[in-house]
Formats: C-alpha cells, sequence, structure tokens
C-alpha cells in the first residue's frame, strides 16, 4: 500500500508539472478579468481570441512570418546538411570528430554574447532588420540539430544496398538518389521538423537581428508579456504549442532507433 501511495503521489507531481503551467495558460487565454486576491479568474470569455485572430491584428501576420522564416531555414538546412551528412556517415575524412564537434559551437556559448557580434556583422553587410538575415541566424543555429541527426541517418543504411546498386550498373549518383536518400528519408524529415521548431521558437536571434521590421510570433509573445498583456501572450504560447506537439508526435515516428543509436558515431 504504501509503495503504491508513494508511486501516486509522484504521478501526481509529474503531472502537476506538466500540465499545471498548461492549465494556467488556458485559464489566462479565456480570462476576461483576474485579479487579486481571487484564485480564478472573474470572468470568462473569447474576446482575446478575438483580438488575436483579427484580420487587421499583428498575431497572424507574425505567425505567417514565423512559418515562413522557418520554412526557409529548413532549406538552407537540408541543403548543407544531407550533402554534410552523407560525407560525414560514408566518406573517410580526415578530423571528422573535431567538424562535428564544429556544428554544436552555436550551442556551446551563451546565446547572448553570440547574437550581439553576429548583429554587428550583420548591420555592417545589411542584414539586420531582414528576412535573410534571420533565415541565416536560425539557419547557423539549427545545423546542430539537422547534420547530427542526418549523419546519423546516412550511417543508419546498410552499405551493402548502395555498393548492389552499384554492382547493377548504377552510378554513384543514381544509386545515392534511388537507394541511400530514400532510405536515409525519415531521419532526414526528422532533423528538418527538429530545424522547423527550433526557427519556430527562437526568440533571442530574431530580437537581435530581426527588430524592429521583423516581427515572428515569439517576439509578439514577449511584447505581450512584457506590457502585462498575459491573456495575448497565454494565447500565442499555446498557438505555438500546437505544431511542437504535432511535429514531435510525427518524429517519434520517423525517428528510429536505429538512427539514433548512430548520433555522435
Amino acid at each position: 500500500m504504501g509503495g503504491t501511495l508513494l508511486k501516486a503521489a509522484a504521478l501526481a507531481v509529474f503531472a502537476f508539472l506538466l500540465f499545471g503551467p498548461l492549465a494556467n495558460l488556458a485559464l489566462w487565454s479565456v480570462a476576461e478579468r483576474w485579479y487579486a486576491p481571487f484564485k480564478l479568474p472573474v470572468s470568462y470569455g473569447m474576446r482575446y481570441w478575438e483580438v488575436v485572430f483579427r484580420p487587421t491584428g499583428d498575431a497572424m501576420s507574425s505567425l505567417a512570418t514565423s512559418v515562413s522564416i522557418a520554412s526557409l531555414v529548413v532549406v538552407v538546412a537540408l541543403a548543407v546538411s544531407v550533402p554534410a551528412g552523407y560525407a560525414l556517415a560514408r566518406l573517410r575524412l580526415p578530423w571528422r570528430t573535431f567538424i562535428m564537434i564544429l556544428f554544436l559551437l552555436p550551442q556551446a556559448f551563451p546565446s547572448v554574447a553570440i547574437y550581439i557580434n553576429v548583429a554587428r556583422v550583420f548591420y555592417s553587410l545589411g542584414l539586420t532588420g531582414t528576412i535573410p538575415g534571420v533565415v541565416l541566424v536560425h539557419a547557423a543555429h539549427g545545423l546542430v540539430y539537422s547534420v547530427w541527426i542526418a549523419a546519423a541517418a546516412f550511417a543508419a543504411v546498410d552499405r551493402d544496398l548502395e555498393l548492389a546498386a552499384r554492382n547493377m550498373g548504377a552510378s554513384p549518383l543514381r544509386a545515392f538518389a534511388t537507394v541511400t536518400l530514400p532510405l536515409a528519408a525519415p531521419g532526414i524529415m526528422a532533423s528538418g521538423i527538429f530545424v522547423f521548431l527550433e526557427s519556430l521558437d527562437e526568440f533571442t536571434g530574431t530580437f537581435f537581428v530581426g527588430v524592429p521590421q521583423v516581427t515572428t510570433l515569439p517576439l509578439l509573445l514577449y511584447n505581450a508579456s512584457m506590457g502585462g498583456n498575459y491573456q495575448i501572450a497565454s494565447i500565442t504560447a499555446l498557438i505555438l504549442l500546437v505544431p511542437s506537439v504535432l511535429f514531435m508526435l510525427i518524429i517519434e515516428r520517423f525517428l528510429k532507433a536505429d538512427v539514433l543509436s548512430k548520433v555522435g558515431q
């Protein structure tokens, strides 16, 4: 009995830590009036949802900007990570481990210090306040996921299948396009989803490089929070949560154990 109660208490604590913040967001999203000392909203309504989805509002345009930037970031990241991942997985490259570590550098240092210096460089190049500048910043950050997962995806493909295609007369390019790439496609798709979600939620790089001309949904959430408009901030956070949950379910389906076992090898 004691062990069962302990497990139930641990499960309850875990559920509270996981769903408590989400429940608070959901309450704020429908709270029209909520102030101390009341523990729950004084009045409920959907007025702020109407404000967010209003055609003349900033939320939908910011969401469109975020999705457009994230899509471009995926294209740029995969254009680099697919050939890089294949080379790292298939070829005997000198300094391979060092090259893999280089892609981790954007995550190895405090992001604020990095983006301040990036903003200075981009300002001299005329890239601050532009979509291409924000895309480049997000892509540099997303390469951590795309290169490592793409390399693991190609490493998980049996080399004998590619050699069999070569023995049947296929050129190296055709063997790659018809055998290796389709088999590695689930892992590459998962890496693209990781990059998309990373870009969709990225705030710091967009803040230092894109403001004020480029406004994404995370920037709108930040502005609403700093302005004390917790209803708009909560609704924006819930909007950002939906693609994250959906895409993570897709990743769980496509990113198999054999691919994960090759990450970092």
